[in-house]
């Protein structure tokens, strides 16, 4: 153990001004390089994601290209930023182009360093590439390697991580990264500025990127704020964070998954990881979120509590008996179902409509002009169950232990609105849960990936938080609906109402939550039509201009999104 209590040698930056050397290493102006080397490698760039995105898809680029020329720019904007974000080059692009100003603006108005970093790197799995990690690491107060058989260089050696209880005082922050992982040139500043502007929280976590076969930057990860569901399913924290430890916390680790259970040791309701969203992080490989999800256990009759399905409908009677014989097959045991009718003049319709009655069912005629939240809000008035599901008329179920999944969400104190994962009838999604911003107002996160598509990150697989979803299939609790105000029948009589609904349940601490393990066909607008009709464009532009001026989606970004992800796409792109 001698080894332990060597005398670490010194890679303080320190003696040098920092800003000045990072500098020196960006072209002659973040703003407009004047070097014509960065000008031309820009200009090659942005012309091959452009090849890029109409070699991959021509027809659809052609078309982008006439909305430009017809003056529909933000029509155009919208296509251009899926069919470029989804270049192999785009982040190539966004290095060059971006990431030079996102490091100068963080330089600029960091604080300076709060405090001393330890650096730690992880060679129990193995030592590959030790030394590019070990250089990456200027600056720090200590550097301490784990593991590995290579007891020779700028550092103190440990066999154990259990041993860093002997060299970190109570209370360091210490960086820990794998052997073979680099840390970008502004990591630990950036790291200790954001520790100097937030004093009180103790883990910090940052973007990452993969280094490719010929050392590259590749397959960046821009990671949402901190989301607690989807760690479970991903850790997107480990090996790219900063962490403030206790000796205690140190001396109970194992030799498997040991940083993990460091993150996981600190977290709690009181202090939660503060994500800093530029990439400081390039690493050989990272954790793979979960590809499976266990099923939500059997609810019994005796622990149940009583939901209310509510479901607005106008004739269209093929969908309406779809849609109720899946709520009727439904594996939950206490379900009420009322029917909004709004207006049905159809026969044969009515004459089912009739026939629930006799099964069960509740109706409740409201005839007059369609008013989405004003025939939920009317509906709600005639519940008393705990619970309401709000569901469209034309969603169709694909088994029957959706609900029972989404009502297991909605009974945590912590949740607001339960969504589904929606499917087109092409099973291609429609909906897994919303981002606020995208357009401008707010858009379908992931719409148009196939459903066995792996994605951005798993993430329309996975459980998480999100800050608004889809009122198409919604589950809440009956008195947080009511201490929202329930949905606003003036300003979003039919689109965003559900968005609105979940903003207000969110200001008051019960966050939306997506469940992709409720997954059901939705057969969208088929009931009140499409919202690009010409007939409702000024509806829907009145309801977006109103998001916008209540809730600021022209300018805020979602926490659950990244803001280098682009707001124009409802895919998870890159903003180039």
């Amino acid at each position: 153990m001698d080894s332990i209590h060597a005398k670490a040698i010194s890679l303080d930056w320190r003696n040098a001004p920092l800003l000045k050397q990072y500098r020196s290493r960006l072209p002659n102006s973040t703003k407009a390089p004047q070097n014509e080397k960065w000008g031309w490698r820009r200009r090659q760039l942005t012309l091959r994601v452009h090849f890029d995105a109409f070699r991959l898809e021509p027809w659809r680029y052609l078309e982008a290209v006439v909305w430009r020329l017809r003056g529909l720019r933000l029509r155009a904007r919208n296509r251009f930023a899926e069919l470029i974000g989804k270049s192999p080059s785009a982040y190539a692009l966004w290095i060059e182009k971006i990431e030079p100003k996102t490091r100068a603006t963080s330089f600029a108005s960091a604080p300076g360093r709060a405090f001393s970093l330890i650096g730690v790197i992880d060679c129990t799995e193995s030592e590959e590439n030790l030394g590019e990690t070990i250089s990456s690491f200027k600056g720090v107060e200590r550097l301490i390697v784990v593991g590995g058989a290579d007891k020779m260089g700028p550092f103190v050696w440990i066999p154990e991580p259990t041993d860093l209880a002997e060299l970190v005082p109570d209370a360091s922050w210490i960086c820990i990264a794998r052997s073979g992982d680099r840390l970008s040139e502004s990591a630990l500043d950036t790291y200790a500025g954001e520790g100097g502007r937030l004093p009180k929280s103790s883990i910090f976590y940052a973007d990452d990127d993969l280094i490719g076969l010929r050392g590259e930057r590749q397959l960046p990860h821009f990671k949402p704020s901190w989301n607690p569901e989807l760690f479970a399913h991903h850790d997107f924290v480990t090996h790219s964070c900063i962490l403030k430890v206790s000796t205690s916390a140190l001396r109970k680790l194992r030799p498997g998954g040991w940083v993990r259970d460091l993150v996981l040791d600190l977290i709690s309701s009181e202090n939660i990881p503060v994500r800093i969203p530029m990439v400081l992080h390039h690493r050989r490989q990272r954790p793979k979120a979960t590809r499976s999800l266990a099923a939500v256990g059997a609810i019994g009759a005796s622990s149940a509590a009583e939901v209310t399905v509510i479901v607005p409908t106008r004739n269209q009677l093929p969908l309406l008996r779809n849609c109720i014989n899946g709520v009727k097959q439904v594996d939950y045991p206490a379900v009420e179902i009322l029917i909004v009718d709004n207006g049905t003049d159809d026969t044969e319709a009515l004459e089912y409509l009739h026939s629930l009655e006799g099964q069960g069912a509740r109706i409740l005629h409201i005839p007059g002009p369609f008013n989405y939240s004003a025939l939920n809000n009317a509906a709600v008035r005639q519940t008393r169950t705990e619970y309401l599901c709000f569901l469209n008329n034309d969603v169709e179920m694909m088994d029957s232990a959706w609900l029972r999944s989404m009502i297991a969400q909605a009974m945590r104190a912590d949740i607001g609105a339960v969504g589904a994962r929606l499917l087109y009838p092409d099973h291609t999604i429609q909906h897994a849960g919303v981002v606020t911003g995208i357009g401008g107002g707010a858009g379908h996160a992931h719409r148009f990936q196939a459903l066995e598509a792996e994605g951005y990150f798993n993430r329309a697989n996975l459980p998480q938080r999100t800050n608004a979803v889809t009122g198409a299939c919604m589950i809440l609790a009956r008195h947080k609906f009511l201490a929202a105000g329930g949905f606003d029948e003036v300003n979003f009589p039919v689109a965003f109402n559900d968005v609105d609904l979940c903003l207000k349940l969110n200001e008051r601490g019960w966050q939306s939550f997506y469940e992709p393990r409720a997954t059901l066909i939705h057969h969208e607008s088929k009931s009140r039509g499409d919202d690009r009709a010409r007939l409702n464009r000024t509806r829907f532009a009145g309801e977006l201009a109103a998001l916008k001026r209540k809730w600021g989606t022209d300018c805020e970004r979602d926490p659950y999104h990244h803001p280098h992800l682009s707001p124009f796409c409802e895919q998870f792109v890159i903003a180039v």
